[in-house]
């Protein structure tokens, strides 16, 4: 675990000196030091790294939550749904036609529509971290797709799951379609009513003790919404949405900061020691196919958040390059594909689809202005470069 820490940062270190995001460099690091690729290998067993990155994966949506304000939920949920809707019928739509037109199969038609529907919620909150954008005006649709992706993702695995293992039974899916919504609107109730409650009970002057409690409150939501069928994910963005709209909402974003950056570069680090460069040849034709599919429909995406947020070619640019990166929910699908006897190709392509996209996506959102120039010109941007979520976020950024 160490030599994972440190592979990270030195890959990273070099990486910043010539402008590179730390991102794919934390991938390459564990593609290169992991069981696949010759010479030093530090994890010879990706597993071995799950339960610290599944907490780097909390740690990011936990802090995305912090930065997500109720306020912003409750005054613009119908253009978040109308962004997310659009953004996943888009995508989710391009990725059924590419699964059924590849010739693989049904299932793993139905696969790949989750696999080029679905953002990287883990690389899209760094990518805005990174580059300094929590605060700006087009960060809020962003972060109202993901949070309809991640609802999306709790109905679709339930739904999927059925078919992978080859159960017909439409009652057994529809009941876990059903445990899962429910306990979204559990989860969504407790948001909404008891952030008073949940403030006080977390609240107290130790900084010690506030970090084992954010930090427990945090992962336990995260295992239960695992439990319920609803992406960890998910469940670890409603508790910072609970915690950040608090008195110690401040504090905490101060407190996880270096606990979501350590976990998070393991995280990726994790995320590459999975690949395996030997597979990716034999796919390379999809999966360029495929991310040249996904860039028009993010792009397209793009385009029509930024319509219903009145915002100019910039914001739109950054919305559609931002949300480009695919990642961990598609490595969940390849493993439960590959569980399932589906075909051989499919894990070696989401691997070389993800990989492409993880190191495309903040290249591409660093660079979001490249991408403005080519869009329709639109309306301005609001004062002060698209607005922010709130005076203090921008005032923390």
């Amino acid at each position: 675990m160490g030599g994972a820490f440190l592979a990270a940062a030195v890959l990273a270190r070099v990486g910043g000196r010539i402008g590179l995001p730390t991102i794919p460099l934390f991938i390459l690091a564990g593609i290169l030091l992991g069981p696949h690729t010759p010479g030093i290998v530090l994890v010879a067993d990706p597993h071995d790294l799950e339960m610290l990155s599944a907490l780097g994966l909390v740690l990011l949506l936990f802090y995305l939550g912090l930065e997500f304000h109720l306020d912003d939920l409750k005054t613009g949920g119908r253009k978040m749904a109308l962004a997310g809707g659009a953004y996943l019928a888009l995508n989710v739509g391009a990725g059924l036609v590419f699964g059924f037109a590849t010739g693989w199969g049904t299932s793993e038609a139905l696969v790949l529509a989750g696999v080029l529907g679905i953002s990287s919620s883990a690389i899209v909150t760094k990518v805005l971290v990174d580059l300094g954008r929590i605060g700006n005006g087009e960060t809020k649709p962003i972060l109202g797709i993901i949070v309809v992706e991640d609802i999306f993702l709790a109905l679709y695995l339930a739904a999927l799951q059925p078919i992978l293992s080859g159960a017909d039974s439409l009652a057994s899916a529809a009941g876990d379609a059903g445990k899962a919504f429910g306990f979204l609107l559990l989860l969504a109730v407790a948001a909404r009513w008891g952030t008073r409650l949940i403030g006080k009970l977390i609240h107290t002057k130790d900084d010690e003790l506030l970090v084992i409690s954010f930090l427990g409150v945090a992962v336990f939501v995260a295992g239960v919404s695992e439990w319920f069928g609803v992406a960890d994910a998910i469940g670890a963005f409603m508790v910072g949405l609970m915690l950040g709209s608090t008195s110690s909402g401040d504090r905490i974003r101060t407190l996880v900061h270096p606990l979501r950056d350590a976990f998070g570069a393991i995280f990726f680090f994790a995320f590459g020691l999975s690949i395996d460069p030997g597979d990716l040849p034999g796919v390379l034709v999809p999966v360029l196919i495929a991310v040249a599919v996904t860039l028009v429909m993010n792009v397209a995406a793009g385009l029509v958040a930024a319509r219903l947020y009145g915002f100019g070619p910039q914001p739109a640019a950054n919305i559609s390059t931002t949300l480009l990166a695919r990642g961990e929910f598609a490595l969940i699908l390849a493993t439960m594909a590959a569980g399932a006897g589906l075909n051989p190709q499919l894990s070696p392509f989401i691997a070389g689809y993800v990989l492409v996209l993880a190191v495309l996506g903040p290249l591409a959102a660093g660079r979001s202005e490249w991408l403005a120039r080519l869009l329709p010109g639109g309306p301005e941007e609001p004062p002060g470069g698209g607005g922010a979520l709130s005076s203090p976020a921008s005032e923390r950024v």
